[in-house]
């Protein structure tokens, strides 16, 4: 796809969604998008690589999560993959501090080759698992927000996330179609961690005649982690909240 074609799709789907869209930010995922088709012929990285649904299943898709962030100046993505949500993020927010953190090393390669192209300077590369990390590092309590995409389910997902944010702060969770089922699910999850949903904001869009209905959890953590968590891996996996 042409570049002047990326971007009208681009700019058409984020007025769609109501989402401002900038002349840089629009060109560095563009050079986003080519190095991620590049790339995937090498590692897996996506499963979509059309070109358009790149743009609506990816890019716009992680944008949605601009209706969550306030004033935050340290977030961090955890289970970041091939870069959704917090690289999109990243380039839309050149203000914020972004830690992008994964368990396989090969998808950071290719993510720190992005962030060197596109010369950002607000993007940290950490290899990892989140259970791991938070302890190894003293991550605890530091980030104002957290955000994730397709990671795991919301009681597994917010063990993860919610000891790395502070008293305060927010964990960003974007969901499909099952998020009710998850909420309730995380009910004993959300009363152990002192977590509470916020907000849930929800949206659509439709590819190839198909309806894709998903929703972003904003849940606030109200007090400190009780320090037992996180568990090691085999107890979130095998014993979840």
């Amino acid at each position: 796809m042409k570049k002047e074609k990326f971007k009208e799709i681009l700019c058409k789907e984020c007025e769609l969604q109501n989402i401002e869209i900038k002349e840089n930010q629009i060109n560095n995922l563009s050079i986003y998008k080519d190095m991620l088709l590049e790339w995937n012929d090498k590692i897996n990285l996506t499963a979509i690589t059309d070109d358009y649904e790149i743009i609506v299943k990816h890019f716009v898709d992680c944008l949605e999560c601009t209706k969550a962030i306030t004033n935050e100046k340290k977030i961090i993505d955890v289970g970041t993959g091939a870069g959704f949500p917090g690289m999109v993020l990243a380039i839309y927010y050149p203000n914020i501090e972004f830690t992008l953190l994964d368990g396989l090393n090969k998808r950071l390669i290719f993510l720190q080759e992005v962030v060197d192209k596109l010369g950002l300077k607000n993007v940290k590369i950490v290899h990892g698992r989140a259970e791991e990390v938070v302890r190894i590092d003293n991550l605890f309590n530091y980030y104002d927000a957290s955000v994730s995409r397709a990671v795991a389910n919301l009681p597994v997902l917010l063990e993860y996330v919610s000891p790395y944010v502070k008293v305060g702060g927010y964990s960003i969770i974007m969901k499909g179609d099952s998020v009710d089922e998850e909420l309730a699910l995380a009910q004993n999850a959300l009363k152990t961690l002192n977590l509470k949903v916020e907000e849930k904001i929800n949206y659509n869009y439709t590819v190839s005649n198909e309806e894709y209905n998903r929703s972003i959890l904003k849940v606030k953590k109200i007090q400190d982690t009780p320090t037992k968590y996180p568990r090691n891996y085999g107890q979130i996996k095998n014993k979840p909240l």
